[in-house]
């Protein structure tokens, strides 16, 4: 069963045990998914009526946790704990999806094998490395973390 049936399937559930919170992210993710499958067909990377892969599902659930972890900050800061609790719930639905995501020291360890592969030695190299290492941690590492990691290591 693909990604896109698993989310289908378990927001079917969701509604028959009337978990309210678990079937409105996984509302918000089959519609986010589908969205993205129609903005895919409109620029014609993909014919009408198919489905995205996998990796671009997985893509859309990252960005929509990436999306409610920002939301935490800013309900945090304004003084809204409520709110801030019901993203870190919304979270943990979605994460079910994700693949387990890479430790520090996993990041540290794929930087320094992206360096060796890329040759890379300056901070100007930091492209070069981010393009290799990129497609391997996609998914399982914030962009941001791994960015940090690849200049603290080429300084």
């Amino acid at each position: 069963m693909g990604l896109k049936e698993q989310l289908h399937k378990d927001m079917q559930t969701a509604a028959k045990e009337r978990n309210s919170l678990a079937l409105s992210a996984l509302r918000m993710a089959v519609a986010a998914v589908r969205n993205r499958e129609i903005d895919a067909v409109t620029r014609k990377e993909m014919p009408k009526g198919g489905t995205l892969p996998e990796e671009a599902i997985l893509k859309v659930i990252a960005g929509m946790v990436k999306q409610r972890r920002e939301s935490i900050v800013l309900f945090l800061q304004g003084n809204r704990p409520e709110l801030a609790a019901k993203e870190e719930s919304e979270i943990a639905v979605l994460e079910r999806y994700l693949p387990k995501a890479l430790t520090e020291a996993e990041i540290e360890s794929a930087v320094r094998e992206a360096i060796a592969e890329t040759g890379a030695g300056l901070p100007s190299d930091m492209g070069r490395v981010m393009k290799a290492l990129m497609p391997k941690v996609a998914g399982r590492a914030d962009g941001k973390a791994v960015s940090e990691t690849v200049r603290r290591l080429l300084q």
